[in-house]
């Protein structure tokens, strides 16, 4: 009898994370954090550690859009739970009249540890950067 392979596609989860996000479903958003997860990122403050605290900053980051999507450029499982991916956010800023559509393009790099994401890190706008950073990350952890 074959034993079903129990690991979780790591880059499946990020699409089905960033599918939820571009919901607004903050409860299915939230449910693929770890409880002691830690999101790092440009905020004030940059480091949030814990569900609570994530889904706080991220009800934070969608209430400054009226619209806000997630597009996933490239995304990678480097091994060892790392996945990179290349993300560009495009919205338009509450307040806003639909006028000023911004966009921004970064790179993340995501921990992942039994299925949920322990550490996820979205400081770098230099792409080949955050590219670099996760490789590295991978490479320590392999």
């Amino acid at each position: 009898m074959r034993v079903q392979d129990t690991t979780p596609d790591l880059v499946e989860r990020v699409r089905s994370a960033f599918e939820a996000a571009n919901r607004r479903d903050l409860d299915a958003v939230i449910s693929f954090f770890a409880p002691d997860s830690v999101f790092e990122g440009r905020g004030v403050p940059a480091t949030h550690e814990g569900r609570v605290a994530i889904r706080s900053m991220i009800e934070e980051w969608f209430g400054a859009y009226e619209e806000l999507v997630f597009k996933l450029d490239d995304v990678s499982d480097l091994g060892s739970g790392v996945v990179f991916a290349a993300v560009l956010q495009e919205g338009v800023p509450a307040g806003s009249a639909g006028h000023g559509h911004l966009w921004q393009r970064e790179g993340w790099v995501f921990l992942w540890e039994r299925g949920l994401i322990a550490r996820l890190a979205t400081s770098h706008s230099d792409i080949d950067e955050a590219r670099a950073a996760a490789q590295a990350l991978a490479e320590s952890r392999g």
